[in-house]
């Protein structure tokens, strides 16, 4: 195969989900967070995974990705879309019944005049600056968004993988303000949210990095490995550069191996001699820069030259090659291109 393989394990996914799970307070629903492709894993696969694992809630960032996650689901699950509802949504939202988190004024005069009756819950600003309604403007609207019924009022954390950032008290205090006494279900807490303990969840958690190996959830399994096919190996002789640029120079001499991948498949050009691959427990390290579509690795130590090289694994893992890159493993997920083979292990895959 001339295209790296990034296998997904769907028994990791949903052995996190459960871990989460139990993490949260018991009398809490845990959700599942599966927006942008399930961080690039592929939604339809991932959701059903998530589904038989126990999730009966799904949250995604825009009303098409709602689409889509209710075509791989059918009808049951809940959909909630945190973009809420945009000009032109309605039928997307109404026709496939999806629940919008709605994020202003202007949002929910939106959905109570073109969707009455139909289910919305209502995103508040704690403190992000980011999405929902400010304190002022929820002051405003508050009885009028209450007596139509909410099926949830959520917001969001904007420093919960510091656990003493003093933000996460500050939103937590301006939550309770907010929320008290509505009677109506509440949600604040991600991943990192889950595991600033109790008092941060709630009525719903919605855990998203966490399901797929990323940190801060340190005891998640890992749930991807991404294998690149070796194109062509040469002998390169002291002296000689290797690559754009002329960045790595042969020492000795020495065996390069080039293998499919590079910066169109999110593999970022500023992991350039920086990365390591793996060949089974032995590090590979990169040979000069990534390019488009083809990264040059040193394997002259391999006592077998191999036919593929591990650039995520378990000796290293999406947030370890994350730090490499200068970046979050929430990135180094999302940005896996679709040029990958993917390959799916588990959840009756």
């Amino acid at each position: 195969m001339s295209t790296a393989t990034l296998t997904i394990d769907l028994d990791a996914i949903a052995a996190n989900w459960r871990a989460l799970d139990r993490l949260s307070d018991p009398s809490t629903q845990t959700a599942a967070v599966v927006k942008a492709d399930a961080y690039g894993l592929g939604v339809g696969r991932v959701a059903r995974a998530l589904a038989r694992a126990g999730a009966r809630r799904f949250f995604v960032a825009v009303a098409e990705e709602g689409a889509a996650l209710r075509e791989a689901l059918g009808p049951g699950p809940q959909v909630c879309v945190l973009a809420g509802h945009m000009a032109g949504d309605s039928d997307m939202i109404g026709d496939l019944d999806l629940t919008p988190m709605l994020n202003s004024l202007d949002q929910m005069t939106r959905h109570l005049e073109a969707l009455p009756g139909h289910p919305f819950g209502i995103q508040l600003d704690t403190g992000m600056n980011r999405l929902g309604m400010e304190p002022d403007e929820w002051a405003a609207v508050a009885a009028i968004a209450l007596e139509a019924g909410p099926e949830l009022l959520m917001s969001h954390l904007a420093c919960a993988d510091e656990p003493d950032h003093p933000l996460n008290a500050q939103q937590l205090a301006t939550f309770h303000a907010l929320t008290d006494g509505t009677g109506v279900p509440r949600s604040l807490a991600a991943t990192g949210g889950i595991l600033l303990g109790p008092e941060y969840h709630f009525d719903l958690t919605r855990p998203g990095i966490g399901l797929y190996g990323g940190q801060p959830f340190a005891q998640a399994q890992p749930a991807v490995r991404l294998s690149l096919p070796v194109i062509q190996t040469r002998m390169v002789e002291p002296g000689e550069a290797v690559g754009y640029g002329c960045t790595w120079v042969a020492e000795r001499p020495s065996v390069i191996a080039t293998v499919s991948g590079g910066y169109a498949d999110g593999l970022l050009r500023s992991l350039s001699g920086k990365a390591v691959f793996w060949a089974e427990d032995v590090p590979c390290p990169v040979a000069g820069r990534v390019s488009m579509d083809l990264i040059s690795v040193d394997v002259t130590h391999l006592v077998e030259l191999p036919h593929s090289l591990d650039l995520i694994c378990p000796a290293q893992g999406v947030d370890d090659l994350a730090r490499l890159a200068g970046t979050i493993g929430y990135e180094m997920l999302t940005g896996l291109g679709p040029r990958y083979s993917r390959r799916y292990t588990g959840g009756a895959a």
